[in-house]
């Protein structure tokens, strides 16, 4: 019995010395250069009950009342990602997701949307999320995730308001840097 117990634990000993040594080899990340980076344009136009051709998002919930900082309100898109500034241009991909204004006190929004790339340089989704304090002249949201070319990728989506044509259509660039890359 002493001989299994002694054996019993070599075996214990050994299998932490191992994990010990995977867990010290992970991966790191230098989080001064991206292992990718990319720029693009996200243009909105929003449904305005005349423009159904070209509305690219609807507010959902919209309800009155509540403030001069649209609080509360939903917005659903399918928007154009463009590489430059023109919303006619070839689009690189869609960001598909939802916004809503969150502050009774100031312009602020939380994004959450999926880029759907499907082009031949590209192929496969980023997921990107946070908040977007709108009156700040640069945010970063959250790329959380992706699938395809950006399996398992994190990084930080910076937006600058680009144009804002009141409520009818925004543009703002998105530069993207990816620092975890499989």
């Amino acid at each position: 019995m002493a001989q299994f117990l002694k054996a019993l634990f070599s075996f214990f000993l050994l299998v932490l010395l191992l994990s010990d040594t995977v867990f010290s080899s992970r991966k790191t990340f230098d989080q001064k250069k991206p292992c990718k980076q990319f720029s693009f344009y996200f243009h909105d136009i929003l449904y305005d009950g005349d423009n159904v051709a070209n509305a690219t998002s609807a507010a959902i919930v919209s309800p009155p009342g509540l403030g001069n900082f649209k609080f509360g309100k939903f917005v659903i898109f399918d928007n154009p990602i463009t590489m430059d500034k023109n919303y006619l241009s070839k689009p690189v991909a869609r960001a598909q997701g939802f916004y809503f204004y969150d502050m009774k006190t100031d312009f602020n929004s939380w994004f959450c949307y999926t880029l759907v790339f499907n082009s031949t340089e590209h192929k496969g989704t980023l997921n990107i999320m946070g908040a977007d304090l709108m009156m700040e002249p640069t945010r970063d949201l959250s790329v959380v995730g992706g699938t395809g070319d950006f399996f398992m990728a994190r990084g930080i989506a910076t937006f600058v308001t680009d144009i804002f044509q009141g409520a009818k259509y925004f543009r703002v660039k998105m530069d993207i840097k990816l620092y975890e890359c499989y």
